[in-house]
């Protein structure tokens, strides 16, 4: 290592003027479909008026505060390897809990979201638990109640810059008790941690692995709006897919990239499409 050169503020100024932000990020559940037999996740939250558009977005947008996953290697010691020397070997990688917090509408959805779920994962019992005196709690299959889609996605306001986080085997561990006062009022928050059997960081969305830059792989080629009707692109398993890729859709050319993907077949779907190129260019659906 050379010794430290001075260097002037100017020069250092762009590396701490460019640093992430906490408030720019965004949470997706993706609450499991049912296998058959006996009610799924998504019916038992409809019947308690918890409805599929709340789960699928609204209380995404309701996560007040969340935390980007960890993960720890569990290490045995090595003795004898190396005379004198006790060396550490991992033998097991560990995720650690996330914890996230909600504000609570006035419907009180996300408090009943969180609420339901924790309950359909031990409701497996038949009785009835208002009038029966041996009623017991029976845990569920844990494909019936994990999640393994939920997502949580970091940007900065350009939308350029952002890391992607998929958990799966996620499911609510605990819910938190909500503290009520009659002091002032304040939002209430709900907060729950949950569980998760290991997470991907990257994208994972059809658009990124035909780019090759899925689970943060670095994009070999240029991919923008002018070599797009150029290119043999791969179709897409749905419109959706498409959409989720926020490197594309916040980009500088959003118009040109909407405006020649009307040109070409690259959705797989056909009949009417509600997708025009000013949706596109905005990344939302009508």
């Amino acid at each position: 290592m050379t010794r430290p050169i001075p260097k002037k503020i100017s020069q250092i100024l762009p590396t701490f003027q460019n640093v992430a932000q906490t408030s720019n990020y965004y949470v997706q559940f993706a609450l499991p479909a049912g296998a058959g037999g006996g009610e799924d996740l998504r019916s038992h939250l409809q019947r308690k008026g918890v409805d599929m558009r709340f789960h699928t977005e609204t209380i995404g947008l309701l996560c007040s505060s969340a935390s980007l996953p960890g993960s720890s290697h569990a290490t045995v010691n090595a003795v004898g390897e190396h005379q004198g020397m006790v060396e550490k070997m991992a033998h097991t990688k560990n995720f650690t809990v996330i914890d996230l917090e909600f504000y609570v509408d006035n419907d009180y959805k996300s408090l009943k979201f969180l609420e339901h779920w924790l309950e359909y994962i031990s409701d497996g019992g038949t009785s009835d638990p208002l009038g029966d005196d041996n009623y017991h709690f029976r845990m569920r299959y844990p494909k019936d109640y994990k999640s393994y889609d939920t997502k949580i996605l970091k940007f900065e306001k350009n939308y350029r810059q952002y890391v992607e986080y998929t958990f799966k085997g996620l499911f609510p561990l605990s819910l938190n008790s909500t503290q009520v006062s009659y002091q002032n009022s304040q939002v209430l928050k709900a907060s729950a941690t949950f569980s998760y059997d290991r997470h991907v960081a990257g994208g994972t969305s059809s658009a990124q692995r035909d780019r090759g830059v899925h689970i943060n792989n670095k994009s070999t080629e240029k991919f923008n709006a002018y070599n797009l009707e150029k290119k043999d692109l791969g179709t897409l398993t749905t419109k959706q897919a498409f959409l989720s890729d926020v490197s594309i859709l916040n980009s500088g050319a959003n118009k040109d990239i909407a405006k020649a993907l009307s040109k070409t077949n690259y959705f797989k779907d056909t009949g009417p499409s509600k997708y025009s190129w000013k949706t596109l260019s905005e990344g939302r659906v009508l």
